[in-house]
């Protein structure tokens, strides 16, 4: 039996395994399909990581971390979790090839994802000029021009965000009014430097090697096509969140969960349920970024110890 099964391998997995080996825990498990990194992987530049001077890719920032996570005897096991239930004080999880595994403790670090608007070029040009994160990335487009997909409280945040780095901020939503909060709303407004299209689609993102240099966008009314000439679009048309291994037969979850599906948390990352945490992503309240997984990985790991006394 396990002492502690994380299920996901980015950032927040691997912390909380640092932490928990580093800190007394013996038999502890790390599930990762592939190789471990999580999302933070796929971008092409990050400058925002503490102690990190130079720019360097996901793959660049990530690549010590799985061997640092190993160090104190955190086991990597490149199986998939299909599903996690508790009867008494003990989680089995089911594996995707019906193997069960018992643990006394679980900490969820799946994350998530954000949805693809289907956009094209969407893919071609992700990482090069198409960003779902603009905390991240809205500093490469200082003083420029940039393209906002989304009608939602993220997308008009997040354009919000940007007006204060870009000179001008083009906000395209499908509908003829936003899905956002009033409050959220009247603050866009007020921003001189966003420029808002209702009922427009982005007919195709184009590019070159270096990537994206122009994104047309289109009226859905009058078919019209403007084309921007700029180098980055933003995309927020929701997330997708990795909480299936936490589904119940009776269709709801294991532990508590917002609207978004997003797990409930308290400041010690634990959930609804004893034994039972959550950290990075997949949490509620996330700030989605690095740094803030890592922590509330460490937290996570380090409330597990506690748990288990």
């Amino acid at each position: 039996m396990l002492d502690l099964a994380i299920i996901g391998g980015g950032p927040a997995g691997m912390t909380a395994g640092l932490y928990a080996t580093r800190g007394g825990l013996k038999d502890v498990v790390l599930y990762e399909l592939g190789l471990p990194g999580g999302q933070i992987t796929q971008s092409s530049e990050i400058e925002n990581y503490p102690g990190q001077k130079e720019i360097v890719s996901g793959m660049e920032l990530m690549s010590s971390w799985p061997e640092q996570s190993k160090a104190f005897g955190l086991k990597h096991s490149m199986n998939e979790v299909a599903k996690i239930v508790k009867s008494s004080d003990i989680f089995t999880l089911t594996l995707t090839n019906g193997e069960k595994i018992s643990a006394k403790t679980v900490i969820m670090a799946t994350g998530s994802k954000p949805k693809k608007a289907r956009l094209k070029g969407e893919d071609k040009y992700f990482g090069k000029g198409v960003s779902t994160c603009a905390t991240c990335d809205g500093f490469f487009y200082k003083n420029q021009e940039v393209v906002v997909v989304g009608g939602g409280d993220t997308a008009l945040e997040e354009a919000i965000h940007l007006s204060h780095i870009c000179k001008t901020v083009h906000l395209t939503y499908r509908g003829d009014k936003f899905r956002a909060s009033p409050n959220t709303v009247a603050r866009v407004q007020k921003l001189a430097n966003i420029k808002i299209y209702f009922n427009t689609i982005v007919d195709e993102i184009i590019g070159d090697d270096s990537g994206v240099s122009q994104v047309n966008i289109k009226n859905k009314k009058t078919d019209s096509i403007e084309k921007l000439k700029l180098q980055g679009i933003f995309i927020f048309v929701g997330r997708d969140v990795l909480n299936e291994p936490l589904r119940q037969d009776d269709g709801g979850f294991l532990c508590d969960t917002n609207d978004s599906g997003e797990i409930i948390v308290d400041l010690k990352m634990q959930t609804s349920v004893p034994g039972l945490f959550a950290c990075g992503d997949i949490r509620a309240d996330s700030p989605k970024q690095v740094v803030c997984a890592a922590s509330d990985g460490a937290i996570a790991g380090i409330g597990a110890i506690s748990y288990l006394g």
